[in-house]
């Protein structure tokens, strides 16, 4: 009978993440509604679709087991997301949403760097969405793995059929709607798993007898759990917090700021999605807490998973809620897994479509942009589900990278366009491949190239690479022509606008004086 009642907690959610991608599917009609929802989406919408899309489960699963095996040190990943999350909001969001409309109207974010710079050969463009192509067609494919083994182990279905229904649900909103699709239901997957970050730890608290006899079995358990030092090392905690740095580079979560109607919408933005980010941080946290002073106390209560302790939230909701409760509350972590997965298929299509097609010169209609969306949507779809069949196949080792990789290449380039003229594109495209390729090189090789400078240490591998990136790519502009006059116009017009608010849309004269400009 349990679960008969999860299962229909789940149809219900798979029904409305279902109704919600057509829903947006009404609201789409041309190529840029497909990619960017026609830059009117509301700060409360790309606040938590930025958020949902970038936390996974590991905000549910991996945050709330690593701090249940280690206390608050592991918690420096999520000090450094937090803070990156912050900066970017603050520092990226306003500029890079008045900057993308000045500059030829960029839907994209290799767009954006081809069309900022006067790129007239399209090399930044296409590098950057061969990199974004492939890194999130892999990136798509774990998340697929990462559903099929929860429906496995949640509802002891078989992996393939869970599998295939996660990532036929998500295909299907997400091929209709679009953008918006997958910003809407990330929206309503955002406030599912706030609310059960909220309500399994508080719940848990108060069956262990309250805050107070929590904190004490806990100390029991792990004394010095409260310590954000206790059993790490500088370099790891150094490793952890560099974890922030990716947020500048990431292509599903920075193209919500390009999506917003204006960029005064950013400082909505930012104050709901740091609320948002910060409850969440706060529930994986008491989450671990909680579940180290039940598990204390109820000694016949068995830890799923004993030795990563990642089942701690799942194991919670299962014993402390009803299971028709349970069964939604279980969602929220296919709800991250799907957040994920839509955005990600969005901004793939987006780059096979609108860079590497507009970039060798095929310019298609509105109508065509629309349809080319949902056939890219389709084909990494169909590639990331075959690579899915195999969970233990090697090529997923390369997600690992992927957010060090984007984080790396794209991170100090985003940073240089929005807040120095002098960037050019011999810079960009050094910097851009010199960072992915040292964060690559790093990140591959043990020991480490600096192995014995760090003390037998791994140092994660966006570090080196965003600091190459950056040096290279400011460097070798300095020693190159300076960017032309009209890039430098639109720089200063980004500037004016910026404090007016008013973006003037320069699209038609770029097209004129480049032949560059938007497909869609």
């Amino acid at each position: 009978m349990d679960l008969v009642f999860k299962i229909i907690a789940l149809a219900v959610y798979f029904g409305a993440m279902i109704g919600i991608g057509l829903y947006a599917f009404s609201k789409t009609s041309d190529g840029e509604d497909y990619m960017l929802g026609g830059r009117q989406l509301h700060p409360f919408t790309a606040a938590l679709s930025a958020g949902a899309s970038d936390m996974s489960g590991w905000l549910l699963m991996g945050l709330p087991g690593a701090l249940y095996m280690g206390g608050l040190v592991e918690a420096w990943i999520a000090i450094g997301l937090t803070v990156g999350a912050g900066l970017n909001w603050y520092f990226v969001a306003p500029r890079l949403r008045q900057y993308t409309q000045i500059a030829g109207n960029s839907i994209t974010v290799p767009s954006f760097f081809g069309n900022r710079l006067h790129d007239r050969t399209n090399i930044l463009r296409v590098a950057a969405g061969v990199i974004i192509l492939v890194f999130f067609t892999f990136y798509v494919s774990s998340g697929m793995v990462a559903g099929g083994v929860f429906f496995e182990s949640t509802f002891g279905g078989s992996y393939v059929t869970g599998m295939l229904l996660v990532a036929c649900v998500t295909i299907l909103y997400t091929l209709f709607g679009g953008f918006l699709g997958a910003s809407y239901t990330d929206v309503v997957q955002g406030i599912i798993m706030m609310i059960s970050l909220i309500a399994v730890p508080v719940v848990a608290m108060f069956v262990v007898g309250g805050p107070m006899a929590m904190f004490e079995s806990v100390r029991e358990v792990n004394s010095t759990f409260g310590s954000l030092t206790a059993g790490g090392t500088f370099i790891g905690i150094v490793s952890s917090a560099a974890w922030g740095l990716g947020y500048f580079g990431q292509p599903h979560i920075i193209v919500r700021f390009m999506a917003l109607r204006s960029s005064r919408d950013a400082k909505y933005g930012f104050v709901v999605g740091m609320s948002w980010m910060i409850i969440c941080v706060l529930g994986a946290v008491f989450t671990a807490l909680a579940g180290l002073a039940y598990f204390q106390q109820n000694q016949d209560a068995v830890l799923t998973d004993a030795e990563n302790g990642e089942s701690v939230f799942l194991d919670l909701a299962q014993l402390l809620f009803h299971p028709a409760i349970a069964g939604f509350l279980l969602a929220a972590v296919l709800a991250a897994i799907m957040s994920t997965i839509s955005s990600q298929l969005i901004v793939s299509s987006s780059a096979l479509v609108e860079d590497l097609l507009g970039g060798i010169g095929i310019k298609l209609s509105a109508k065509g942009a629309l349809w080319g969306g949902r056939i890219g949507v389709l084909a990494v779809s169909v590639i990331a589900l075959i690579l899915a069949l195999n969970p233990d196949s090697s090529v997923l080792g390369l997600v690992a990278f992927a957010w060090a990789g984007f984080g790396a290449a794209f991170g100090p380039i985003v940073i240089l366009s929005l807040f120095w003229r002098r960037l050019t594109t011999a810079g960009a495209a050094t910097g851009m491949v010199a960072g992915a390729a040292v964060a690559f090189i790093w990140g591959q090789f043990a020991p480490d190239v600096a192995w014995n400078l760090f003390g037998g240490q791994h140092l994660y591998e966006i570090i080196p690479g965003f600091l190459v990136c950056l040096v290279l790519a400011i460097v070798v502009s300095l020693v190159t022509p300076r960017p032309s006059a009209k890039a430098m116009e639109e720089f200063d017009d980004m500037l004016e606008s910026f404090r007016s608010g008013e973006a003037r849309d320069r699209s038609a004269e770029n097209v004129a004086a480049t032949g560059a400009g938007p497909t869609a």
